[in-house]
């Protein structure tokens, strides 16, 4: 196709450019995000679609003051006629709060009441602050029905993570608080887990067959987060394709407050979110203030790849075990389909997806 042909079938990037903005300032993004797509918009004004797409073919979009990366592959996209990738995910989460009838603040209440349980927790047994009954009781005040125990693995040694035989010593005390729980009419249930680390070569950081008795097994990257992006990523395809993981912890490592404030890891999202909708692996909703994880742009593109998901606190300490709407606020704003959130499901389907 001639530049002069792709220049007639162009759609208006300044257009598509503000399209975005707007929708993200209503879906509450961070402002540095909006400026980016506006700054954007206001630096191609004047410029015609040929010297777009002249641009665009040699690859020099990002030449023109005030036009980043993200922003010159929607320009791209644009100036070729199609509706940018970034847009159309944007579009389909309106659409679906659109379809609910339902304005995004009362959708997040409905799915918070929608959820049965919390996947990911820690006691102090690893790096959190209160004992696992403390945990329990908390859970249950807040209409829970189950609660995953899911304490770092032996390599975490700063969380203090448990080794096969203190893991294995937690499975027993479990048994144990369950039954004291049942015998007490209630019917809410501890679910025996780990948050395993995800080392350097993708294996798992505990005994294999101590993960497979386990209810519930979410893989993270704790360590060498800026790892090179190819690197990263058969990193966490290897962790997704081992047959006991469930769920991928806080996928970008991101921490966006605070003093341990650290960017997000870079790997191929693509291919990563393709292979958990592959082998059946939650991409999780990290539910924790300073780490809110994945940010909305992966999240979209998670739902986009057919995933399914958890809504987790990522709890330290009781208190935290309540910051599932933090969680539920984002899932509604990017069109998280709410059949697809395993802790919308009962335990026993929890368990046997």
């Amino acid at each position: 196709m001639t530049e002069e042909a792709r220049a007639g079938d162009a759609r208006d990037a300044v257009a598509d450019l503000r399209r975005i903005a707007f929708l993200l300032e209503r879906a509450h993004e961070s402002t540095y995000r909006v400026r980016a797509f506006r700054t954007a918009a206001s630096a191609l004004r004047g410029r015609d679609d040929g010297e777009l797409a002249r641009l665009a073919a040699s690859g020099g979009l990002t030449d023109i003051r005030g036009v980043g990366e993200v922003t010159a592959r929607c320009i791209a996209e644009s100036v070729a006629g199609e509706e940018p990738v970034y847009l159309r995910r944007l579009e389909d989460a309106v659409a679906r709060a659109d379809a609910d009838g339902v304005p995004l603040a009362e959708a997040a209440v409905r799915l918070r009441t929608a959820l049965r349980g919390d996947c990911h927790s820690h006691t102090d047994a690893s790096d959190g602050g209160s004992p696992l009954a403390e945990m329990a009781e908390t859970a249950i005040a807040l209409g829970h029905d189950y609660l995953a125990v899911t304490d770092h693995s032996p390599r975490l040694t700063v969380a203090n993570g448990l080794s096969a035989e203190r893991l294995r010593r937690q499975v027993e005390q479990i048994a144990g608080l369950n039954e004291r729980i049942g015998a007490s009419g209630s019917t809410f249930r501890l679910l025996t887990g780990i948050e395993v680390d995800i080392l350097d070569d993708g294996a798992l950081d505990q005994d294999d067959e101590l993960l497979g008795a386990l209810d519930v097994v979410v893989a993270s990257v704790h360590s060498k987060l800026r790892m090179p992006r190819d690197e990263m990523t058969e990193r966490m395809l290897s962790a997704v394709a081992h047959p006991h993981v469930d769920v991928l912890g806080h996928c970008t490592g991101r921490m966006t407050t605070g003093r341990r404030k650290r960017p997000e890891s870079e790997f191929d999202a693509d291919a990563v979110f393709a292979a958990c909708a592959e082998h059946g692996v939650a991409v999780e909703i990290n539910s924790r203030p300073e780490r809110l994880d994945p940010p909305k742009r992966l999240l979209r593109l998670a739902v986009e790849a057919g995933c399914e998901f958890t809504i987790d606190t990522d709890a330290h300490a009781p208190g935290q075990l309540d910051w599932l709407d933090h969680g539920c606020a984002r899932a509604v704003a990017c069109g998280v389909p709410p059949e697809r959130i395993r802790n919308t499901w009962g335990v026993e389907e929890l368990l046997s997806s």
